[in-house]
C-alpha cells in the first residue's frame, strides 16, 4: 500500500476513496488568496462509473489502488452478461454485467482482444484497443448535392451501433473507429 501526497493525485492514477477504486480524470493544484494550496480532482468510480469531485488539502493523503491489468478475449454477449476468457486460457472464463461495460460494449465484437483491469480479484473495467476495424452492415444511399449536413451520413456497424461517416462509405466497407472519441478514422 502506497500513500500519495495531495499533489501526487494526478490524472491516470487509481486511488481508493471510501473503499472503492477511483480513476483520476483531471487534477488542478491551485492556491486561493493567502490559503494553503489544494488539489481539485475529478474522478470516476471504476466499479459503478459514477463521477465525483474531491478537494485534497496539503495535509491529506490518498491511498493508491493496486489495480492489475491482464489480457483477455471477448467471447459473447447474452442477456446483459458479457463473457470473456483470460488470454491463452479459454477455460478461465469470467463475466461482466452491462453496468460495468459502459461505452466499451458499443464496439466489442466476438474474439476481440482487450485489457481487463482487476481490483481485489474482480474484473472492474475493460480497455479496448484505441482503433478498431468494424464492418458497415447498413448505409443509406448517397444523395447528390446533400451537403447541408457536411457531407456525412449515419451508418450501422456490425456491432449494431450507429456512427456518422463521410458520404463515400458504403455497406460492406470496413472502417477504422477511434474507440476513445467514437469517431470515424478511415476506410480500410
Amino acid at each position: 500500500m502506497s500513500l500519495l501526497a495531495y499533489n501526487d493525485v494526478l490524472p491516470k492514477k487509481v486511488i481508493i476513496m471510501d473503499g472503492e477504486p477511483y480513476e483520476v480524470l483531471s487534477a488542478w493544484v491551485f492556491r486561493k488568496q493567502q490559503r494553503k494550496p489544494v488539489n481539485q480532482v475529478k474522478m470516476r468510480n471504476l466499479k459503478s462509473g459514477s463521477m465525483m469531485e474531491h478537494t485534497f488539502h496539503v495535509s491529506d493523503k490518498a491511498e493508491e489502488a493496486e489495480v492489475e491489468s491482464r489480457g483477455a478475449k471477448f467471447i459473447y454477449h447474452k442477456q446483459g452478461e458479457w463473457w470473456f476468457h483470460e488470454a491463452n486460457q479459454p477455460s478461465k472464463r469470467f463475466k461482466l454485467n452491462d453496468d460495468l461495460m459502459s461505452e466499451a460494449g458499443v464496439y466489442l465484437k466476438d474474439n476481440t482482444d482487450v485489457d481487463v483491469r482487476w481490483f481485489d480479484g474482480e474484473p472492474i473495467q475493460i480497455k479496448l484497443p484505441i482503433k478498431m476495424s468494424l464492418k458497415v452492415t447498413e448505409a443509406p444511399p448517397n444523395n447528390r448535392g446533400n451537403t447541408s449536413q457536411g457531407g456525412n451520413k449515419v451508418v450501422t456497424l456490425e456491432t449494431g451501433s450507429n456512427l456518422t461517416v463521410p458520404m463515400f462509405v458504403e455497406a460492406g466497407d470496413t472502417i477504422v473507429v477511434n474507440t476513445e472519441s467514437g469517431e470515424y478514422v478511415e476506410r480500410v
